[in-house]
């Protein structure tokens, strides 16, 4: 047990008792030693920091968290609606700890890895040595820096120098726990001239408060693609913060697909780092809430190389009290010509008790480029449902459907059609349940 005197007391109440792992790789425990003095330097963030000035992690700290205890065992039927029948490999994690059983992870192609980092440290080490811990910072990201420090295990996907895997590969996270905190870690490394899409799932069970501080790095190799789904369905009580940081090589291609529907406090922080020529970049996000929900999303588009193009496009939907905020930078470093990349931030706001945040932002270095930005937030369109109820429909039914049709433009680019066909029917819910009496 390592003795902690953290700067923060809450940041040394969640490393209260912690337990330096041991891997057998001294570059990892280097690392996480790293981290763990970094987490005990930095503070934790307050609206008096710019980059959280429109979230207020109060309730998050007013309340204890500790490491997962044993887990009861789940039956996979009782997870049936969130298993995505198109994967073709699933690595399934209760409260933070790995679910053999309710993994599958057989019939992999060709080149094709998918396992836990535990497992993979000795037959991959020379892969996952350059990668983890290596592009999601923790020197300056209090919550990264604890998740590093935490890391004992997590997802690991390798796919082999021109190889695909054709069938989703689905990480899925459910917590259980009341009060308790878990840190999931996964390494995503698509080797040059590969293909794969990742659906990478965070659900509750219940309405416990419980809180998942989770890091993601994607390392997208020389003309590779990587599609990335990532859905957040906590528990209405839960706190969910998450950082995931991607690097391109030369002509790689990503696309991101981040839908945030639960939790009673979230932050996703993603961080797109070009660090090759002619990369392609498209950024979908959708935040969907309602009641006191608190949901923030934070990107970063590093234009570190020349000829980068980037499509970003981010709604947020909030009914209730809810509090929905954006903030979306585009970096053109010097040297970065023709560069063209743009982005939007489009917000609807179904209550007068809602509101949004939203902040994109252009920072270019380099004078031959192509970049824009824009941010609208507003209410349905009065000539829209005015139309729609002059053709017979309630005043609910059409903005029901005008809502639905707002988001529909985010969900139906999510390239697994169950993700989708869930999300259709959550929508749906959420802005019936919306309905005026």
């Amino acid at each position: 047990m390592v003795s902690v005197a953290a700067k923060h007391p809450y940041i040394e109440a969640l490393l209260k008792g912690y337990e330096a792992p041991r891997s057998g790789a001294s570059w990892l425990d280097e690392r996480r030693a790293q981290a763990l003095e970094r987490a005990n330097a930095l503070t934790v963030p307050t609206t008096r920091d710019e980059e959280w000035r429109f979230t207020d992690i109060t309730p998050l700290t007013r309340l204890s968290f500790r490491p997962a205890a044993e887990t009861k065992p789940l039956a996979l039927s009782g997870l049936s609606r969130f298993i995505a029948p198109e994967a073709g490999a699933r690595l399934v994690f209760v409260d933070g700890v790995f679910a053999p059983g309710l993994s599958a992870t057989t019939g992999l192609p060709r080149g094709v890895v998918v396992s836990t980092l535990a497992a993979a440290l000795d037959a991959h080490a020379g892969a996952i040595e350059p990668h983890l811990a290596r592009h999601a910072e923790f020197e300056r990201e209090v919550f990264t820096a604890l998740n590093t420090a935490h890391l004992r295990d997590g997802a690991f996907i390798r796919v082999g120098r021109n190889c695909a895997c054709p069938a989703p590969v689905q990480l899925l996270h459910v917590s259980t726990q009341k009060e308790a905190a878990a840190y999931p870690r996964c390494l995503v490394i698509a080797e040059d001239g590969s293909d794969c899409t990742l659906i990478e799932d965070y659900a509750g069970l219940g309405d416990a408060a419980y809180f998942n501080d989770a890091v993601t790095e994607v390392v997208v190799g020389a003309g590779a693609r990587v599609r990335h789904a990532r859905v957040q369905r906590e528990a209405a009580g839960a706190f969910h913060i998450a950082t995931c940081a991607v690097t391109l090589a030369r002509d790689a291609r990503y696309a991101s697909h981040a839908v945030t529907l639960g939790a009673r406090l979230s932050r996703f922080n993603l961080i797109v780092t070009q660090q090759g020529e002619g990369a392609e970049v498209q950024m979908d996000g959708l935040a969907l809430i309602s009641g006191r929900q608190l949901a923030d999303t934070h990107t970063l588009m590093d234009h570190a190389q020349p000829h980068g193009r980037c499509r970003q496009l981010h709604k947020c939907i909030a009914g209730g009290a809810a509090h929905a905020v954006f903030n979306g930078k585009i970096l053109v470093r010097p040297g970065a010509q023709l560069t063209d990349s743009s982005q939007q931030s489009r917000n609807l706001l179904l209550s007068d008790k809602a509101h949004v945040d939203t902040k994109p932002q252009l920072e270019i270095f380099a004078d031959d480029v192509k970049c824009a930005h824009g941010a609208t937030v507003g209410q349905l369109d009065a000539e829209q449902l005015f139309y729609l109820r002059s053709r017979g429909l309630s005043e609910g039914r059409a903005r029901n459907l005008l809502t639905y049709a707002f988001a529909a433009e985010v969900v139906d680019r999510i390239p697994v059609p169950s993700l989708v066909a869930q999300l259709e029917e959550t929508v749906l819910a959420q802005t019936q349940a919306a309905e005026p009496a």
